[in-house]
């Protein structure tokens, strides 16, 4: 009978341990403990709104050839011009109105990147590209370069679509045509829409991007 009543002893006494642990500090420093929290929060939150900007950029300054070659400083300034609040808040109104702006696209690529899923709108772009190429040689070599770089079973940047898909894409691209990746892009393009889409909407970056700063108002306001 001792060995039981030890036993509960000792659980009390973790019991009553624990209680102390959580109860009465909570209590004490409750207040300071969730002010030290959001602080915290606000730091990450500063630390995520920071790596993105500096994806963005990186977007930004990669996803225009034909800047490179005006002159430097106009295509700079052209690719880091940040959208207004009233063009920002366009983009939830639609998925393709987001897919159409040059700095929305660059937005939504760098988010995507934070969730590790950027092989989508990868695909989605170059199955855009490929469907504008005209020389049917140019069109094989592409649809070859699609396949290896997201279709084919550990493909580097392989993209999630079933088997039969895949099959047929291998089958398709032998004799390549404008509609090889079809099938594919619409499911690709349907995943970003219901998943990635919504979340990048409600991601902080957008938010910060759809707010009016006070010196906008103050200026609309004289």
């Amino acid at each position: 009978g001792g060995g039981v009543g030890a036993h509960r002893r000792s659980a009390m006494q973790s019991a009553l341990f624990l209680a102390v642990q959580h109860g009465a500090p909570m209590e004490r420093g409750g207040r300071r403990r969730s002010e030290a929290e959001e602080a915290e929060k606000g730091r990450m939150k500063r630390t995520i709104i920071k790596d993105w900007k500096t994806r963005l950029s990186y977007f930004l300054q990669n996803s225009s050839n034909s800047n490179k070659r005006k002159s430097k400083k106009a295509g700079k300034h052209r690719n880091y011009f940040r959208p207004s609040p009233e063009e920002a808040q366009l983009w939830s109104e639609a998925f393709d109105e987001l897919l159409a702006n040059k700095y929305g696209l660059a937005a939504f690529r760098a988010f995507l990147k934070s969730e590790f899923c950027e092989e989508n709108i990868e695909f989605w772009l170059a199955c855009e590209d490929f469907k504008k190429t005209k020389s049917p040689q140019k069109l094989t070599s592409k649809a070859k370069k699609i396949y290896n770089d997201f279709i084919e079973k550990e493909a580097p940047k392989e993209i999630n679509i079933d088997f039969q898909t895949k099959n047929m894409i291998a089958q398709n691209i032998q004799e390549a045509t404008h509609t090889c990746f079809s099938a594919a892009q619409k499911r690709v393009y349907s995943l970003m829409e219901n998943n990635s889409y919504p979340r990048f909407l409600e991601s902080e970056f957008y938010q910060e991007l759809c707010k009016k700063t006070p010196i906008t108002r103050a200026a609309q306001g004289t």
